[in-house]
């Protein structure tokens, strides 16, 4: 009897998986995506297989190559309509390619190459043993201070593993504001969180604090990872799927034909409403909101400056994208629940991130809360919920980014005997000392400030002018009181520069090569033309401001 009865069980097993169906991939236009990780596989295998002495130029070749041609397939893609008229979901429902995905996309890519720029910068430090040095450690896995360290450094090693690490994160990146269910934003989030947490931990001068850093962003990294997943594990169970376009049907109430065994848990706004809390609370750690910021200053000081360039513009702008596609795609229905909320974290952003950044004597603490500041003023966009909010967003994370990146370019310039001078006091005179140097800060700085005829001006006007017209008047009111506050440091820092004597015993101004001069030189580019003639560039955000749903 028994035979018979385990035979139906084979067959009763064996016919549904005769009818799984082949995933249908959009490769084309994912390609920008696959190329970037496509890129990555190869410079690991570079590391494996090239000798030791040319791997630096492979990988930059590697690397340059990849986000250039990805920045073209976005290009391409958006000349296509895939931004506008032929935007749809892709990838059996796993990401959009839509008008915001495109515009954050090419953000990102223009940010990781002027990363890599300064990432593969050599002439800065004096030359070790006859072999010119990164920023980066010779091994990063001997000990700090070590023999092994000592014998690397003597070798001319160089951890040319940074490159490959910095195309995984991207690859991470260019998905995370395109994801268009919760289970690909999770995946996405952790394969651009892990390369950065292992980046910040190779800085070839004070390699303890770097270390100390990596450690920080890795432990509070893991919390906000896991208050995600919670998130998304609730919002499962209360619409049912992790698909965004079905959660928002539910939310609204639209949603046809549903599951009986589901029927218990959906509509259950218990489930909703702390699953959306804590998905969103992820994405606010990723941006630096207070009170998620914690990690923002220790991380931006002991992470190597190219690296923290990096993070700082390119992760802003992914996480952004994100929380955008998240309140927008997703909870449109809840827009009454959440909105007080980012009002309250927008505030306390803004104005924590403005008047900290007063008592800091690091330069590099400062731009840390500086970038907590500005990501406040970027919430301001996002509270607006129309799609003048959505372009002015987009907008502001371009001409930021280009920013940021500049500027941090700079601060690896001005050194001494132990490495950077990141302390202000060292800063002094340096207008005098270098003047090129510290007119090109300055610039960064009145970017940052929102003086009128650079970006930042551009791009405080357009999300307070958002926020103004979806009835947060209040809140640039508050943003304006921000933005005076923070840009007294900024002057601070261009009157130290210029109007103080030099210190005979104070830092160099180191020069180099073409690859920082460029990433420097882009960043006042865009800097000063986002500034000046800003409206071809508002528009294109304009424009990419739909999402698809």
């Amino acid at each position: 009897m028994s035979a018979p009865a385990v035979h139906s069980l084979w067959t009763t097993a064996a016919d549904p998986i005769s009818k799984i169906d082949a995933p249908k991939i959009e490769y084309g236009q994912l390609s920008p995506t696959l190329i970037v990780i496509g890129a990555a596989v190869v410079g690991v295998l570079v590391e494996a297989f090239v000798p030791r002495r040319s791997r630096y130029y492979v990988q930059v070749f590697v690397s340059v190559v990849a986000l250039a041609a990805a920045f073209a397939a976005v290009v391409a893609l958006a000349a296509g309509g895939y931004g506008t008229t032929r935007a749809h979901i892709a990838a059996m429902g796993a990401v959009a390619v839509d008008g915001p995905a495109l515009f954050l996309q090419g953000t990102i890519l223009l940010a990781a190459l002027l990363g890599v720029f300064t990432f593969a910068e050599r002439r800065l430090d004096p030359e070790a043993h006859g072999n010119r040095v990164d920023s980066f450690a010779a091994q990063a896995a001997s000990v700090p201070g070590s023999d092994s360290e000592k014998a690397a450094v003597r070798a001319g090693f160089t951890t040319t593993e940074v490159f490959p690490l910095l195309l995984f994160a991207v690859g991470g990146m260019l998905i995370f504001p395109a994801a268009n269910d919760l289970l690909t934003l999770f995946v996405a989030l952790e394969v651009f969180s892990l390369p950065l947490y292992l980046l910040c931990a190779v800085a070839r001068r004070k390699r303890l604090m770097s270390q100390e850093a990596a450690v920080k962003y890795f432990l509070l990294g893991a919390f906000a990872s896991a208050f995600t997943l919670f998130g998304i594990a609730l919002l499962y169970g209360y619409a049912g799927s992790v698909s965004y376009a079905r959660i928002a049907q539910v939310v609204d109430g639209s949603v046809q034909n549903v599951d009986p065994a589901l029927a218990g848990t959906m509509g259950n706004d218990a489930l909703l409403l702390v699953g959306a809390a804590l998905t969103v609370m992820g994405l606010l750690f990723k941006v630096g909101a207070v009170p998620f910021h914690m990690w923002t200053p220790d991380v931006y000081q002991g992470a190597p400056t190219p690296v923290t360039g990096f993070m700082a513009a390119a992760t802003k702008v992914a996480a952004f994208g994100a929380l955008l596609r998240l309140l927008y795609v997703v909870l449109p229905g809840l827009r009454w629940d959440w909105r007080p909320v980012m009002w309250a974290v927008a505030v306390v952003t803004m104005l924590g991130g403005a008047i900290v950044a007063i008592t800091q004597t690091d330069i590099k603490r400062l731009l840390a809360y500086s970038s907590i500041a500005h990501a406040g003023f970027i919430l301001a966009g996002v509270i607006a919920t129309s799609a003048e909010g959505i372009s002015s967003v987009l907008f502001y994370l371009g001409a930021y980014s280009f920013v940021t990146i500049g500027a941090f370019a700079v601060v690896t310039l001005v050194r001494d005997a132990g490495g950077e001078a990141t302390h202000l006091s060292k800063w002094a005179g340096l207008g005098r000392r270098s003047p090129l140097v510290a007119a090109v800060f300055a610039v960064f700085l009145l970017a940052f400030a929102g003086i009128p005829l650079t970006s930042g001006f551009t791009g405080k006007f357009a999300v307070f002018k958002a926020a103004a017209q979806g009835g947060a008047g209040a809140l640039v009111v508050v943003g304006v009181i921000a933005s005076a506050v923070a840009a007294f440091f900024y002057i601070r820092v261009i009157v130290l520069m210029f109007f103080s004597e030099p210190r005979p015993e104070g830092p160099t101004v180191a020069v180099p090569s073409p690859l920082t001069m460029t990433a420097i030189a882009v960043g006042v580019a865009v800097t000063v033309v986002l500034g000046v003639a800003p409206q071809y560039f508002l528009d294109l955000a304009g424009q990419a401001s739909v999402f698809v749903r």
